[in-house]
């Protein structure tokens, strides 16, 4: 069930209506519950299985870690709950993708291998789940927090349909405590609620899927070298695709969170703006690089055993997090290309000293350059395969470049157009929060824009395209 589907808005209109009711506060949770669960049922119910799965097996996991004080026994608990987490999560995902890489090395070795064909479907938003099911284990095993006091509240945590499918990563101490109180939005709430499931949509339906998306896969899907511009137009028309369609999502689910009564974190910080790339980590896809810092980075020794255990920390795990993205090669390439970024930012800050920029126009410059080589990454991210990837660089970079143009006129202006005033928004709320800008605007001019969002959606003839996170 998408977001962007007018199946959701009336699953919406009638889970609202529900939680409306004056009914007790345990039978609205558990009405949230079931909605939750037909949510997710919507694309394949069999993988309900799933979510119960790792439902009852971290539930009876965390409690049994939180009374046992043997720490070996503690230690086994918590791995099991990461074997069974990661184990269900490898199989449905990485199935097939190790199998054909054994099937490559077999055939290095002079071994003819024929693995059997692999047709298992990915259950959708997977990754997300599993994620956040663990660490609620291992907030426990580290004593970060105790396990939840009521079932209904912990599966609540696991299957809340806003971030179900692609975030944010919510920690258990953010949602789960929540749960423990009666919850109905205000008016002032719904009000903001509505305004950003609004500003969501706009993001994914009118931008990234009916301005940005054209051009994209033009530039993306040709079969040969590609002229300079095209390739960068291309390339600059999937870095605002994929920020609308995954910020929009992250906006929607807030503000979907929000008419319910429930705050989630934001996972967004118009990261177009990040002046380096540790800057951009901490402005995109914020929920899964605190979580990678906190459950595997700092874990692995973080920055406190020397230079060199640093740089390899940050490159295991930025490798890994692309990883989580797909199980390809491009994205462990756009991960490690990521964590090449990172070592090669924290070395020369220590060469040369962090000192702050003052002067405007170098911190502008420092945020195009930043932008620059983000975009460079983005054609491993985009790509099907490496051959793709090599073509759109060869050209992007001048040293391959074809003689025929695959976007039209009207493709080239909408990408020359969007791009610049995407970012400029993020340079001009750089430091600024939505809230505080939008309460500083009059009535009439929030309304106005509020009027122009509803409109372009209801006017963009979309196809009901799927959420680009989805298939992580």
């Amino acid at each position: 069930m998408l977001f962007n589907s007018l199946t959701f808005i009336v699953f919406f209109a009638a889970v609202l209506g529900l939680h409306a009711l004056p009914l007790p506060w345990r039978l609205k949770k558990f009405n949230l519950l079931i909605a939750s669960y037909l949510f997710y049922a919507a694309w394949n119910p069999p993988f309900v299985l799933l979510l119960w799965l790792s439902t009852l097996v971290d539930w009876f996991v965390a409690r049994a870690i939180y009374t046992e004080e043997r720490l070996t026994r503690r230690r086994g608990l918590m791995l099991l709950s990461v074997a069974v987490n990661l184990g269900v999560l490898g199989y449905f995902k990485y199935g097939e993708f190790l199998l054909e890489n054994w099937q490559l090395l077999m055939g290095t070795m002079g071994i003819d291998f024929h693995p059997p064909s692999w047709s298992i479907v990915l259950p959708v938003g997977i990754s997300f789940y599993t994620f956040q099911t663990m660490a609620y284990s291992l907030d426990v095993y580290l004593r970060r927090s105790a396990p939840a006091e009521s079932f209904t509240d912990f599966a609540l945590f696991v299957t809340f349909f806003p971030q179900l499918v692609a975030g944010p990563i919510v920690r258990p101490t953010q949602l789960i405590p929540q749960f423990a109180t009666p919850r109905r939005a205000n008016v002032n709430q719904i009000a903001w609620g509505l305004g950003l499931v609004t500003l969501g949509l706009f993001q994914k339906v009118v931008v990234a899927d009916g301005l940005l998306a054209p051009a994209a896969d033009k530039v993306f899907g040709a079969g040969q070298s590609l002229p300079f511009g095209d390739a960068w137009l291309g390339t600059l028309a999937f870095s605002g695709q994929i920020f609308c369609d995954f910020a929009g999502y992250s906006t929607t689910a807030i503000g979907i969170a929000m008419c319910l009564g429930f705050s989630l974190p934001n996972n967004f910080r118009f990261p177009y703006a990040a002046m380096g790339f540790s800057d951009f980590w901490r402005r995109w896809h914020i929920s899964l690089s605190t979580w990678l810092r906190d459950y595997l980075y700092i874990p692995l020794g973080g920055n406190r055993k020397g230079s060199l255990r640093t740089y390899a920390n940050l490159l295991t795990t930025m490798l890994l997090g692309g990883l989580w993205h797909g199980a390809s090669w491009t994205f462990v390439a756009w991960g490690g290309l990521h964590g090449i970024y990172l070592a090669t930012e924290r070395w020369l800050k220590r060469r040369f000293g962090g000192r702050s920029v003052r002067p405007v126009a170098t911190r502008i410059g420092l945020v195009l350059l930043t932008y620059l080589l983000v975009n460079l990454t983005w054609v491993m991210f985009r790509a099907q395969d490496f051959p793709t990837a090599w073509r759109l660089l060869g050209a992007m970079t001048g040293l391959a470049t074809g003689d025929q143009a695959v976007l039209p006129r009207i493709n080239v202006i909408i990408v020359a157009v969007v791009i610049p005033v995407m970012l400029l928004v993020h340079w001009l709320m750089r430091e600024r929060e939505l809230e505080a800008v939008v309460t500083s605007l009059p009535w009439w001019a929030t309304a106005t824009a509020w009027a122009g969002m509803l409109f372009t959606i209801v006017a963009t003839q979309g196809s009901g395209d799927a959420f680009i996170y989805f298939q992580f």
